[in-house]
C-alpha cells in the first residue's frame, strides 16, 4: 500500500496507548480514519476507555496487552493486529517509564527497569515494525527533549531516550528502498500523569514558565505532530523533532 492508496484502511499500533501522549495520539489517528490498536501494559480499563475514544472519533479500535520489551509478546501484538485489520502501516511507540532520582542515588534495579522498558522496548518494537510494516508506512518513536535539556534527576530516563534517538536515525537508513519513514518526536514537559507524578506545584509552575510560550505542552500538541509524520509527511525521514515550545537546550 502507498500513501496515495485510498481504498485500503490504514492501520496503526500505538504502544502505551491507554494514557497520556499515546492515548491522545490514538484518538487523533482515529479522527483521521485509522484502525488503531491500543497496546497497554496492565490497565485494561484505561485501554478500553481509549478504545471508546478512538471509536467516538471515527476510527475502529481494539486493545491488546503486551510487554513492549518481550519479543514474543510484541510479535503476538503484530500477529493479532494483522488478524484483526489485515496489516500494519504505522507504529507509534509511546510506551515508557520515568522514575526520577539523582544518578548517585538511583537503585540499579530501577535503572535496569528503565533500560528494559524504554530502550530494549524501542529496539524490540522497531524490529518487528521493520519486518512487518507495509510500504508507505511510518515508524514514530517518542523520545524526549530531556536529551538536550539535561535536567537533574533524569539521567536514566534521558540516557534511554538518547538511545531511542540513535535507533531511530540508524533504522531510517537501514530501511533504504522500503518506502518506510522512521522519525522520533521529542516532547518537552507535557501535561500528562507521567509528568505530574511526584512533582510539587512550585516545580510544575517553574517548568511551565520556561518556554517562551509560558505553558506546558498538551498531549494534543504532540499528537498533531505524530499524525503529520504518520500521514502526509513522506519527505521527513530520519529526523528527531523537538516539540517543546521553544525551551532552550
Amino acid at each position: 500500500m502507498t500513501q496515495n492508496d485510498t481504498t485500503t484502511e490504514r492501520v496503526a499500533i500505538v504502544t502505551g496507548g491507554s494514557r497520556g501522549i499515546g492515548r491522545e495520539t490514538a484518538t487523533r489517528l482515529g479522527r483521521d480514519g485509522y484502525a488503531v490498536v491500543i497496546n497497554y501494559a496492565g490497565n485494561q480499563a484505561e485501554a478500553e476507555e481509549a478504545v471508546k475514544e478512538v471509536e467516538q472519533a471515527g476510527g475502529r479500535a481494539i486493545a491488546i496487552r503486551a510487554d513492549v520489551a518481550d519479543e514474543t509478546a510484541v510479535a503476538s501484538l503484530f500477529d493479532q493486529t494483522e488478524e484483526a485489520f489485515g496489516g500494519v502501516d504505522v507504529i507509534v511507540h509511546a510506551a515508557g517509564i520515568m522514575p526520577l532520582a539523582p544518578l548517585v542515588d538511583l537503585d540499579l534495579a530501577v535503572f535496569d527497569s528503565v533500560v528494559r522498558t524504554n530502550l530494549r522496548g524501542t529496539f524490540v518494537v522497531d524490529q518487528q515494525a521493520a519486518r512487518r510494516l507495509r510500504n508507505g508506512g511510518s515508524i514514530i518513536n517518542i523520545s524526549s527533549s530531556l536529551t538536550k535539556l539535561a535536567r537533574p534527576n533524569y539521567s536514566a530516563y534521558a540516557a534511554t531516550k538518547g538511545g531511542v534517538e540513535a535507533i531511530t536515525l540508524i533504522l531510517a537508513r537501514e530501511l533504504r528502498g522500503r518506502d518506510i519513514t522512521v522519525n522520533a518526536v521529542a516532547p518537552g514537559p507535557t501535561a500528562t500523569a507521567l509528568f505530574f507524578e511526584g512533582k510539587p506545584q512550585e516545580l510544575i509552575d517553574r517548568i511551565a514558565a520556561e518556554p517562551p510560550l509560558e505553558r506546558l505542552g498538551q498531549p494534543e500538541d504532540i499528537s498533531e505532530i505524530v499524525a503529520f509524520l504518520a500521514g502526509p509527511a513522506r519527505w521527513i525521514n530520519g529526523q528527531v523533532i523537538y516539540a517543546n515550545g521553544g525551551s532552550a537546550a
